[in-house]
Order: structure tokens, then sequence, then C-alpha cells
């Protein structure tokens, strides 16, 4: 195995997903020399990430195989096909291939680090932890998946600090059964729900990594996780708990907490975080502290803007328990919800298609209305085997307002005419790097209507 402490430049393939730019952007903040490629940046789209990966001294080169000459380690994913043009060109130069993980596991090997698990909640959580340590002056280093506003305010894309401190905040995916690899000081989990796997495989992958945390955190309240809380600190909802539109509070002992983030699912991700915090020495009054500033995480229930009393919301939940918590938060805000949902791609649409129809047939009112847009292609070798219409018509038939749209472009027309004051428009969906700006195209539409 090549020691990433005797490498000096790296290669990142698919450079623009939020786990490999986390990695590229860590390696060049503690000095390193970073190349990366991206289908993305091939086609001239993420044209700000780039500026911003660029600013950080990480040259992004063609998806072709010149960015592997002079490489010592080619970092790659499992969403990364064998027959990519770096990854080819990296075995017929005999360039080391590290795994996306197994780098990320070096770097939790080599620090305290605190790493996120669970089906729902991982980057919120982090980000949550961050800021709280930060708080109390801890100086933590970050590794996430979604942007964390506050470091975006800095300039950074959001989800990849250094710190001055060992302490290290990751979120631990499981989509590809990588977090086993993880070796950190404490582990958090925040639920387990059917998304990527099924629920059994899940809760025995979880109970690999609780074996290989020195300390563990769990959410004793959620369903499925019983078994994983013996010999873990738990954390459940607290009394004098208040849900509001514009967030929660809750006390803890005698100290009162504010959350700018509204959802029980939030009050949750705060609890994980304050017991993760603790835990690595942050006092409760930081925490309070930490969360009542927090500034969020890109595209997490993040309020795009208001125009003609219609408010416009973009959130990232691409699974069914995501799906359900987004339009149930909505629901604080406005009685009628108008959202769109892009499934992110074929296979996870394929697992998941009934949980999928029966999350929206559950969460929306008769008012409501929802379009389905076709399912993201991101490239590759995707069996096109499922539709967004094969969402969209048995929810219909369930008799809720589900509207398949082929052509994605048309929308903000049609919601502009469709919306009246008192609505909450709300987008959902993932791995488009397109789908934040569409849902300032929804706002504008609104605007000129």
């Amino acid at each position: 195995m090549v020691s990433c402490r005797r490498l000096e430049t790296f290669h990142y393939v698919g450079l623009a997903g939020a786990g490999m730019s986390a990695l590229a952007q860590f390696h060049a903040m503690g000095g390193g020399r970073a190349t990366g490629s991206d289908r993305s940046f091939d086609r001239g789209l993420a044209a700000e990430l780039r500026r911003k990966l660029e600013a950080l001294g990480i040259k992004v080169v063609p998806q072709d195989g010149s960015g592997v000459k002079g490489a010592d380690a080619v970092i790659a994913s499992t969403a990364i096909e064998t027959d990519n043009a770096d990854l080819s060109a990296a075995r017929a130069a005999n360039v080391p291939v590290i795994h996306r993980a197994d780098m990320l596991a070096r770097y939790v090997k080599e620090r305290r680090t605190i790493a996120v698990a669970g089906t729902s909640g991982k980057s919120t959580v982090s980000a949550m932890i961050y800021e709280i340590l930060e708080a109390a002056g801890l100086g933590p280093s970050v590794i996430t998946g979604g942007g964390l506003r506050a470091l975006e305010a800095e300039g950074l894309v959001g989800n990849a600090r250094r710190g001055k401190s060992e302490l290290l905040v990751i979120e631990a995916d499981e989509s590809d059964g990588t977090l086993v690899r993880y070796e950190p000081w404490l582990g958090v989990l925040l639920n387990v729900e059917k998304d990527h796997k099924e629920v059994p495989e899940l809760v025995a992958m979880f109970s690999s990594f609780k074996s290989r945390c020195r300390e563990f955190v769990v959410n004793a309240g959620s369903p499925g996780l019983e078994a994983l809380a013996a010999g873990a600190k738990t954390f459940e909802l607290p009394d004098g708990l208040r849900l509001e539109a514009g967030g929660s509070s809750f006390k803890i002992g005698v100290v009162e907490f504010r959350l700018p983030l509204p959802g029980r699912h939030n009050v949750e991700n705060a609890l994980a975080a304050i017991a993760a915090a603790r835990a690595a020495g942050a006092p409760l009054e930081a925490c309070a502290k930490g969360l009542a500033a927090f500034k969020g995480v890109a595209r997490r229930f993040e309020v795009v803007g208001e125009a003609r009393g219609v408010t416009v919301i973009d959130d990232f939940a691409h699974n069914p328990a995501k799906v359900r918590a987004a339009i149930a938060t909505a629901k604080l805000r406005a009685k009628r919800v108008l959202s769109v949902f892009q499934p992110h791609g074929y296979a996870p649409t394929r697992f998941n298609k009934q949980e999928f129809i029966d999350a929206f047939s559950d969460s929306l009112a008769p008012t409501d209305v929802l379009w389905l847009p076709e399912i993201y292609y991101a490239g590759g070798t995707a069996q096109k085997t499922i539709s967004s219409k094969d969402l969209a018509d048995p929810v219909r038939a369930r008799s809720k307002d589900a509207r398949f749209a082929a052509d994605r472009a048309g929308l903000p027309a049609l919601i502009a005419a469709e919306a009246k004051a008192g609505d909450v428009v709300l987008t959902m969906g993932a791995r488009d790097p397109s789908l934040g700006d569409f849902a300032k195209s929804l706002l504008a539409a609104l605007k000129s209507k």
C-alpha cells in the first residue's frame, strides 16, 4: 500500500464531486500538490466550483488521461467506471490508484476524528459539530459532503478546512460500504432507513463501524438502532421542544438552545452534534452558542428567497426519508407546498421506487402539487429502465397531484403561474450541480410573473 506521507502529487478523478473535492482541498491546504478532472468541468459546468478549487492551487485538467502524468497516485471512488480514461492511463503507467475511502481513512487514523454516519443528516451534523468546536476555540478540521455556509463566506468551497488542532470532523458515507474502513476516535450514528441498501445490511455495516470506534454516540430514539445503543452514549428529544417555521428551541439542563433551522429532524441533528462536541471537550454553553450562530449547509432546506408572498426553498433531499422530512418541514411554513423532485440516479430510483411512491403519497396534501422531472443522468453506463413517470403515475393514482415533467426547462413558468401568496415552492434532489441555479430560476420566474 502506498503511503500518503511519501506522496506529493495526487490526481483526483471526479474532482467536482463533493467527497473528492473535499479530499483535494484538504491535501492542498496541507501544502500538497493536487490535480483533478471531471466530466462536468469538461462540459463547462460548475464554473464557480472550478474557480474556487483553482484558487487553492488545484490544477484542473481534462478527463482524458493526461492528468495522470507526474502524479504519485490517482484518487478515485466507486462511482468512477473502470474504463475511465484517467484510470486506464494510471494502469498503463503503473501509477497507484487509491480509493477515496482509503485516503480519507488515513486522515481519520492520523487525527482525533469524529466520524458521522447514518442514512440521513450526516452533512448537517458534521457541520454543526465543526461550528460548535470552532465556537469553543478548539481549532477543528472538517471534511464533509455539503458546503458549510460559514466557510463559503470566507471564499472557500465550504466542504473542507484544515484547523490547528488534531480534531477532525468527517462525514462517513455508507452508500458504497466503505465506512467500515474508518477507525475514528468517536463514531456518531444518526439513523437507519432503506436507501442505498436494505436495512439489515445497513445495520450490520453500522455495527462493524461501531466496533472500529473507540467511543460511540447513537440516537436511541431512532427505530432500528436499539441493538447499537448498548455501551454507547445516547441522545433523545428533550422536553420543552418547540418547533416553529423559523427554527426550534429546547433546553438541556439550565442551558437554553435556539436552533435557526426548522424541523424535528434538525433538532435530532443538533442533539447528535451536542453529544459529540461535549465528548470532544466543548462545554454546553459553547454548544448553545455555536448552534445559535449556525449558518447552515448548502441546499439543506435553504431559503432561496421570496416573491409575491411565495417562498422558494431548495433542499438536498434525495431518499424517501429525506423527502418526508423536507415536505413536513415546509408545511411548518405554509399550508400548500408546490414541490419539484428530481431523482438523482436510475439505480437508486429503481431500488427505492415503492418507498418514494409511499413517501409522496403519505406526505402530500390534496392541494399540494408535485412535479417530477426526468431522472438525472450523470453519464456512464446507467441502465435507463425506469423513469420519473413511473413515480408520478402511482402517486396520482393515490389521489395526489403528481405531474411528470419530461422537460425541466419549462417548469419555472408553470410553477410561477400556479403559485399563490402563502405557498412554499420546494425543490429537492442531489448530484445535479445545476439544481441550485434551477431553484434560483424559480424565484426569478415568480418575480417576473
